[in-house]
């Protein structure tokens, strides 16, 4: 029984089936089909498919001449360049694993990365190497890769965001660009990638302990990809607007992955910046992105947000985040596009939930919160109880459990973790939520983040939701602070709009929420700050808000 199947349009199927047995058969087949479309837009510059395979074939040739053997794992610590999917797809072709890494980690957590890994090559910007040198310092490490953002860029006509960058010396590392160059024209054996192979080997944020590496495996990742395809439509004359980071799984798999199964072009910039962004959607005619809603949000309270045509922007999607109904509708009155909620987490490789093409997602009642979709195709989706593990009828709030070819098998070398989270092909993801009598589901909050007020249950995300429906609300991260008489009690940190800084206080704020909610749910305190803190991939941190320890009078 799958409630949600009602909601499929009519041009949906049920179930989809793929043919490729491993990722790099969806690139290749690309090659083959639209060798001189374009696979990659980087500023001025396009790269088409058969460009990019001649580079990753080289780059292939390179790792191996240095000692790569299959299954080897290779560390990608880059932004948003071309010499992303290069890697991604030589790594492949040598039939390596690539395993992302975010350009903010310093030393020490590069490390952690790189020897729970095992990888013993690193494809690093030079600007990063320094951080390298240091991190694997006493690891059975191979070869330090370095290259430059301004490869592929005439560097006499630089771009705004790039203006001032040097290209820096990385002794003891070979350079990308020379290495592929030295093996330009040569041929690899094809690699023996099955569908049980590691594509990915991508790391959660280590929320209850060490970041774990989630095995996204070849099948993961030709499933999840094909879905992109299916359910976002995606075919020629789309081209991708790369606004999530493709050290991400969002970014690898809603940008790389879904261009490369279509055929389709991506869009990189170097790093996420709105008016950057909003620039390139307009000269490409970017038709389909998938990004955090606070990168939406900065879309939005940009200058040029006004100045810049992005009616070509028709399919947005936003994941990662929790996704506020005010701010959809504010978006949608300001652009005309409608941003389609959307949910997975590392573990499903992308999605597991989507709002349907063309569709809009319902509001639940009780909560305020916005439908993360429901269940995308060969998907099954339970909402159990946390304690009994009993399956709860609809309308009934416990966890999601989710299973479907997107679901990982387990984390990298870490057999009780696996065990715990992965059940029978369940993957027991930790949120909770609730699914409607019509199979839309709703994300609540983490189980870690709940507050308990007097005894009173209170999910941050619902005073968020009803903070966003103030005009003067840019963002808003809601945490529980200690108090003497309640145990708990909600206090909620707010950014306010470009303009907006002298017109809203505090205290008008609290009574905006205590308007609108029962008495044990409004926040007691809100601070104004300049910027709630952030990942890179537009997640707030609850953890840097909950450090300041600042409890509200009572």
């Amino acid at each position: 029984m799958k409630p949600w199947i009602k909601q499929y349009p009519s041009w949906l199927p049920h179930e989809i089936e793929v043919s490729e047995r491993n990722a790099l058969e969806m690139f290749e087949r690309s090659v083959q089909r639209v060798p001189d479309s374009p696979a990659l837009h980087y500023f001025d510059r396009t790269l088409t498919y058969a460009q990019v395979d001649e580079l990753a074939t080289g780059f292939a040739a390179g790792l191996i001449d240095r000692g790569m053997n299959p299954g080897d794992r290779v560390g990608m610590f880059l932004q948003n360049v071309p010499q992303a999917l290069v890697t991604v797809v030589g790594t492949w072709k040598a039939g390596g694993t690539v395993v992302p890494l975010n350009p903010m980690l310093k030393e020490r957590e590069l490390r952690y990365h790189l020897g729970d890994s095992g990888a013993r090559f690193i494809v690093c910007l030079e600007s990063l190497y320094p951080i390298v040198q240091e991190a694997i310092t006493g690891l059975d490490f191979k070869l330090a890769i370095s290259t430059s953002e301004l490869d592929f860029l005439d560097e006499a006509n630089l771009p705004a965001m790039l203006k001032g960058v040097s290209r820096v010396g990385c002794p003891g590392a070979v350079d990308m660009m020379e290495l592929v160059g030295s093996c330009r024209g040569r041929k690899v054996e094809r690699p023996r990638l099955g569908p049980d192979d590691n594509a990915f080997l991508t790391y959660t944020s280590g929320t209850t302990g060490p970041s774990k590496g989630a095995t996204n495996t070849h099948g993961n990742v030709v499933f999840n990809s094909h879905l992109y395809q299916t359910w976002m439509r995606l075919g020629e004359g789309d081209v991708i607007a790369g606004l999530a980071p493709v050290f991400h799984i969002t970014g690898l798999i809603g940008h790389f992955t879904a261009a490369m199964v279509a055929g389709i072009p991506v869009i990189l910039f170097y790093r996420f910046d709105a008016g950057e962004a909003l620039a390139q959607i307009e000269r490409w005619k970017g038709t389909f992105t998938v990004a955090a809603i606070t990168a939406y949000i900065s879309l939005l309270d940009h200058p040029d947000i006004g100045k810049r045509d992005i009616s070509s922007l028709a399919k947005a999607y936003s994941g990662g985040a929790p996704v506020s109904p005010a701010m959809v509708e504010r978006f949608q009155a300001a652009t005309g596009t409608y941003i389609h909620n959307i949910y997975g987490l590392t573990e499903t490789t992308s999605p597991s939930h989507a709002t349907p093409l063309g569709g809009q997602a319902p509001v639940d009642n009780d909560t305020g919160a916005l439908s993360v979709g429901v269940p995308v195709c060969n998907t099954t989706v339970r909402i159990v109880d946390p304690e009994s593990g009993q399956d709860l009828p609809p309308g009934s709030i416990g966890e999601v459990v989710t299973k479907g070819p997107m679901v990982v098998p387990g984390y990298w070398q870490k057999p009780e973790e696996s065990a715990h989270a992965i059940r029978d092909g369940w993957l027991f993801t930790g949120d909770v939520g609730k699914m409607d009598d019509d199979g839309w589901f709703y994300i609540v909050d983490r189980t870690k983040d709940m507050i308990i007020a007097s005894g009173y249950k209170v999910w941050p995300r619902e005073v968020e939701d009803v903070l966003y429906q103030h005009p003067a609300v840019r963002e808003a991260s809601v945490i529980g602070v200690p108090d003497e008489y309640r145990g708990e009690t909600v206090k909620a940190f707010v950014s306010l709009r470009a303009g907006q800084e002298s017109s809203v206080s505090s205290e008008e704020l609290v009574q905006f929420c205590r308007d609108r909610m029962a008495a044990y749910k409004y926040p007691r305190a809100v601070e104004i700050i300049d910027e709630v803190p952030k990942t890179l991939t537009g997640k707030f941190l609850r953890r840097e808000l909950r450090q300041r320890r600042t409890s509200p009078s009572t």
